[in-house]
């Protein structure tokens, strides 16, 4: 029987961080940041390949995080990388935040898209052209979602930027396999 590398997460993980990655970026790209102005003109955003797009990969996102977090729960462990408390930390933290936004970020769009009745289009044609227990929720008018789920967009970018730059740092400054227990 193999025996499993300590300092490396297994190959399923490494394939969800990877896959998440890439497809959120991807859909921060094809964010329409005029998406309001659009509506407001009358456009159809099932019209519009970069709106299908964003909203298909953001079900992506939401669906892979669910299973993501399934896998978390039945995975051998994760590697136990030394470092000192305070990264420890901070690296939880960090973590928690991205965990949190790659739930929230899907759940604000379907929020602000419920709240004023704009439908939502995937890839193949599908289509749901209203989400009334959205609508009719108390949450609907708690805050304007679409706002919301632009600002969480860019905390996502920024966090994940920062994310990648601390496994750098610990890759070429305190070379102590961090990012290399993320590599392929």
């Amino acid at each position: 029987m193999k025996q499993k590398n300590l300092d490396q997460y297994d190959k399923v993980s490494k394939a969800f961080h990877w896959i998440t990655a890439i497809i959120v970026g991807i859909a921060f790209v094809l964010g329409p940041g005029d998406f309001g102005r659009l509506l407001d003109d009358g456009i159809d955003p099932g019209t519009r390949n970069d709106i299908i797009w964003h909203e298909s990969l953001g079900i992506a996102v939401f669906t892979l995080t669910f299973l993501r977090l399934v896998w978390v729960a039945v995975r051998p462990d994760a590697p136990r990388l030394q470092m000192t408390a305070w990264m420890h930390l901070l690296s939880r933290l960090m973590h928690f935040v991205l965990w949190a936004l790659l739930f929230a970020l899907p759940l604000t769009a379907l929020l602000a898209l419920g709240s004023e009745s704009i439908p939502l289009t995937l890839l193949g044609g599908f289509r749901i052209n209203e989400l009334p227990f959205i609508a009719n929720s108390n949450l609907s008018g708690l805050a304007d979602w679409g706002e919301v789920h632009k600002f969480l967009g860019d905390v996502i970018m920024w966090s994940a930027g920062i994310h990648a730059l601390a496994a750098m740092y610990h890759q070429t400054k305190l070379k102590d396999g961090v990012l290399t227990s993320m590599l392929p």
